[in-house]
């Protein structure tokens, strides 16, 4: 079983309606406890990140979170769910996120090329093609994004796939059994829902599936 957080935000019936097109087990899940009874977290995310943070603690699941990912346990965050993996964000600077990863989420600067949010199709260039996400999918393949904020990695091991947007940002991390990506897989039609697959399978299969043994650490 796949849980689907929800912690007040966040795009649950378009990941939920996807989960259900592909035949994947999901639920929604509102309470920590019942994360015992799944195989794997997607957290999905819209809106501010300090809200994000303050609501995923309202509902008591930020230590439930780091817990899961200690464990070495399955996980996809998509959007601001990729987001609040990282330190701190210039969205909310006060507000601490998971820190599971080293790094800042930074504001896009508009000009007269570029507006912000981007909000549309854009490619991915996969820089680890040995992420479980990317199986069967051509690079520079084609997501939706919409996001004001960009992740700034500060570790480049971590980095699967990145996007040009007035600049190479990070769109897919990979660590182990962490993945996430910056756009929008349940809304990316064809490819995305291939990503989604590709997540359940690793899922059930993780060594077989990526050739590659997770260390788990």
């Amino acid at each position: 079983m796949i849980a689907i957080i929800d912690y007040g935000m966040g795009n649950l019936g378009s990941v939920k309606n996807a989960c259900a097109f592909l035949g994947l087990p999901a639920e929604i899940i509102q309470t920590p406890e019942r994360l015992e009874a799944c195989d794997a977290v997607i957290l999905p995310g819209v809106g501010a990140f300090g809200d994000c943070m303050r609501h995923l603690s309202d509902y008591g699941f930020v230590e439930p979170i780091r817990t899961w990912l200690d464990e070495g346990k399955p996980f996809l965050g998509i959007c601001l769910g990729l987001q609040v993996l990282f330190e701190t964000s210039e969205e909310s600077p006060e507000v601490k996120g998971l820190s599971i990863f080293p790094g800042t989420v930074k504001k896009f600067r508009p000009n007269n090329v570029l507006k912000v949010p981007q909000m549309g199709w854009n490619s991915v260039c996969q820089v680890q093609k040995k992420c479980p996400l990317f199986k069967g999918l051509p690079d520079e393949t084609y997501f939706y994004f919409v996001h004001s904020y960009y992740v700034d990695c500060s570790e480049a091991n971590w980095i699967a796939g990145t996007t040009e947007y007035g600049l190479e940002y990070t769109s897919v991390i990979w660590k182990d059994h962490i993945m996430a990506a910056q756009f929008h897989p349940e809304k990316s039609q064809k490819w995305g829902l291939a990503m989604l697959k590709n997540f359940a399978a690793w899922v059930r299969e993780p060594v077989k599936f990526s050739g590659i043994e997770p260390s788990f650490s």
